[in-house]
């Protein structure tokens, strides 16, 4: 029997990496600068780097399922969590300057808000409770999905802001803040327009999207009650 992994591995030592030696011996040498943290599904249809273009030391990834962001200082159930000490690293130690959350359609996790979780399911059960306030009173439909889906980018976006790095990053205009979402089969990235109260194809907008700030030319990146009160209302008005 071939040993299909065996044999990738091996195709990446032999053929793709003579092309990138240089690249990651300075990488290492010098350490990684990646200015983007990408929160992502894990969903294998979701390949940031394909989709961004970005290359080696580009981007730091969290991949977990949904896409979503637990609450600060482990508030959720007292249990480790990766992605809040991911955020964490991003934001103190490699200072990034910004961090997209990247949903997609046809989520498996959205369809679970609307299913029965098996009872083995223990972590799955808790994970899905942080896009639980996303889910519409409705029966799933494919529009309701959507509509969930990009519900639930906006809920991890407000969460987000709960981390005190980053909200005192995002005020000070040191970070900025992204919601995708990832039309698979269409190939197109839908970015939230926080101003707008919705998302745009990336096709057709003026910007990659807009967080919980508003750039002014003398003020730079500001959030104040007012953007609070739109920002947390924003997912209502899709």
């Amino acid at each position: 029997m071939t040993d299909e992994l065996l044999h990738r591995l091996r195709r990446f030592h032999d053929d793709a990496f003579p092309h990138y030696r240089a690249q990651f011996r300075e990488l290492v040498d010098g350490g990684q600068h990646p200015t983007t943290l990408f929160i992502g599904c894990s969903d294998s249809r979701l390949v940031p780097y394909l989709l961004t273009g970005a290359g080696p030391g580009e981007l730091f990834m969290v991949r977990n399922v949904g896409a979503l962001v637990p609450p600060c200082c482990g508030t959720h159930d007292g249990g480790h969590h990766g992605t809040a000490a991911a955020i964490e690293f991003a934001v103190l130690n490699l200072k990034v300057r910004h961090i997209v959350i990247c949903g997609h359609s046809d989520c498996g996790a959205i369809k679970a808000l609307y299913e029965d979780v098996s009872p083995e399911a223990k972590n799955l059960g808790a994970w899905l409770d942080l896009a639980r306030e996303a889910a519409l009173p409705v029966q799933p439909s494919p529009e309701a999905l959507r509509r969930t889906e990009q519900r639930s980018i906006v809920l991890q976006l407000e969460r987000l802001m709960d981390y005190p790095m980053v909200r005192r990053r995002v005020e000070r205009g040191e970070l900025k803040l992204y919601g995708w979402h990832y039309v698979i089969e269409e190939g197109e990235v839908h970015v939230f327009d926080v101003k707008l109260g919705r998302f745009v194809p990336a096709s057709q907008s003026e910007h990659c999207g807009t967080g919980p700030f508003i750039d002014t030319p003398a003020e730079g990146a500001i959030f104040n009650e007012i953007d609070t009160a739109h920002w947390q209302h924003s997912a209502a008005l899709f």
